[in-house]
């Protein structure tokens, strides 16, 4: 009897990656509602809307504590199951920590699917955590018609080291260590464009790690520290800029790109859900010069999938990160950002 292959993994989900995010506009007033007692172990929790929780075990270390999950971006489910665990493990690296372990939090379709694409699923999460080093020690499923995939993270930090979104300080430069517009090219792709070279390019940059990047920020003495992620980098930015007290300038042209974007972001067609909600929240907080291209106004509001990291560093240790700096932090209304 003839078999019906599965339908593709990107056919299941409404949204993609961290395009499925609920809008920051929406989400931040019901989470800074929340009546949270506050407790002095907590060193960061949810009322400054940083990339994980810390918690202090004892002077010289706390646990950083994150969850991360999403819907289908690629259909290669082994890719996916990459691109979902750095994403994850991203959230501890920001707060300028180490992975010890994670948990798996599955949500799938296991009789529509099958059990061999689940395998590669999760196959592809295992290697990127035993890439990390830390430990994969068990998970959570679910059945559930839309498939959904992350990881619950436990990293450690010595809190004397920790990075936030809230060091920043006016003069330091911003530094991006990986390039922007993974999610125009999975949307794009989802809706018939952005060929398989292109593709290729967008989960190589998902799946690199930001181990690297965190260890050489570290060193350099980092201030401020987030990964671009869901909210774009404007949101992300602002995020950062707003804890710290602080504006800034970001310089539109020296933002980096996949090669291949610019073609996909010329109109509307890489231009998914979640960064339109991310334009539309930016518009409240952000300013463009007349000279910024339409395209680049559209990349720096990308809804970002384990994206790299926004760092902001004195200007005399910049050249000790990997990647490009972006712009700067600067005396003004905290939060606001002027593109240029």
């Amino acid at each position: 009897m003839a078999t019906t292959a599965a339908p593709p993994l990107t056919s299941l989900a409404s949204g993609a990656g961290c395009g499925c995010k609920l809008a920051a506009a929406d989400l931040l007033p019901v989470v800074r509602a929340l009546d949270v007692p506050p407790d002095p172990r907590l060193l960061v929790g949810t009322a400054t809307g940083d990339d994980a929780a810390v918690v202090r075990v004892r002077d010289d270390l706390a646990l950083v504590q994150t969850i991360d999950f999403f819907t289908p971006l690629v259909d290669d489910p082994y890719d996916f199951g990459r691109i979902a665990a750095a994403n994850a493990l991203a959230d501890v690296y920001a707060m300028g920590g180490t992975p010890l372990s994670a948990l798996n939090v599955v949500a799938f379709p296991l009789e529509q699917q099958g059990p061999a694409v689940l395998a590669a699923v999760l196959r592809g999460g295992l290697d990127v955590v035993l890439e990390a080093g830390a430990m994969l020690v068990g998970g959570h499923s679910i059945k559930d018609d839309e498939p959904k995939y992350g990881l619950a993270v436990t990293g450690t930090v010595d809190p004397a080291r920790m990075t936030t979104n809230a060091g920043g300080r006016a003069g330091d430069l911003l530094v991006l260590t990986k390039p922007l517009g993974v999610g125009a090219i999975v949307t794009a792709r989802k809706r018939g464009g952005a060929d398989d070279a292109l593709l290729a390019r967008a989960v190589e940059v998902m799946t690199t790690l930001n181990a690297a990047a965190c260890a050489a920020a570290v060193a350099a003495g980092v201030r401020g520290m987030t990964d671009v992620t869901g909210f774009g980098l404007l949101g992300h930015l602002h995020n950062v800029a707003r804890e710290s007290g602080v504006a800034a300038e970001l310089d539109a042209a020296a933002v980096p790109a996949i090669h291949g974007v610019e073609a996909l972001l010329a109109d509307d067609a890489g231009v998914s859900g979640g960064s339109r909600r991310n334009a539309e929240w930016a518009a409240g907080f952000a300013t463009f010069a007349d000279g910024v291209p339409g395209w680049r106004r559209r990349l720096v509001t990308d809804a970002t999938t384990s994206g790299g990291l926004l760092c902001a560093v004195a200007p005399s240790r910049a050249d000790a990160l990997p990647g490009e700096v972006v712009g700067r932090l600067v005396e003004g209304a905290a939060g606001t950002i002027r593109v240029r």
